[in-house]
């Protein structure tokens, strides 16, 4: 990211790189972990965003609808629809129609999806921890702070810089 800031301040002397530099190096974060798959993810079978619909559903402790597991994972209704599909045929989610509207569906963890998320988590959260060793623990508390606050300005102004 160095060298692209160097060859753009070389073109452009004048211009102020310094947002490039820090939303380069957030998005070249964010290919690499990509990159590494998640590993202790992959050895289960579950994609990211699959674990992101499970682990909503765990951690929330009750059942959710399609919308609202949308909400919780920032997905597309078309992504929760195809994952829980991929999930339910898994047998670690199960759908429940509601007794007063048949259009609405409500969705839970089986036994087997509790116990899955249940046994990973730790594997997981021990894997990024490894990822982010190389910042000690303060370091790890200021950048996640930071990311917070960018991240909640973010989703407060993202929509009006759209258009």
């Amino acid at each position: 990211m160095a060298a692209v800031v160097r060859q753009w301040q070389s073109v452009h002397p004048g211009l102020d790189t310094g947002p490039m530099e820090i939303i380069g190096r957030i998005n070249r974060c964010a290919a690499l972990l990509q990159q590494a798959e998640d590993a202790p993810l992959r050895r289960a079978g579950l994609s990211r965003p699959e674990f992101d619909l499970l682990g909503a559903l765990r951690r929330t402790g009750h059942e959710l609808t399609p919308g609202e597991l949308a909400r919780e994972t920032f997905s597309s209704g078309a992504a929760v629809t195809k994952r829980l599909k991929q999930l339910t045929e898994r047998a670690l989610v199960e759908r429940r129609g509601d007794t007063r509207d048949r259009r609405v569906v409500h969705l839970r963890l089986t036994d087997a999806g509790r116990d899955l998320v249940d046994g990973i988590l730790p594997v997981q959260l021990a894997y990024e921890t490894a990822v982010l060793s190389g910042l000690d623990g303060p370091e790890q508390g200021e950048l996640a702070a930071l990311l917070g606050e960018l991240l909640s300005q973010l989703e407060g102004r993202l929509d009006a810089l759209r258009t």
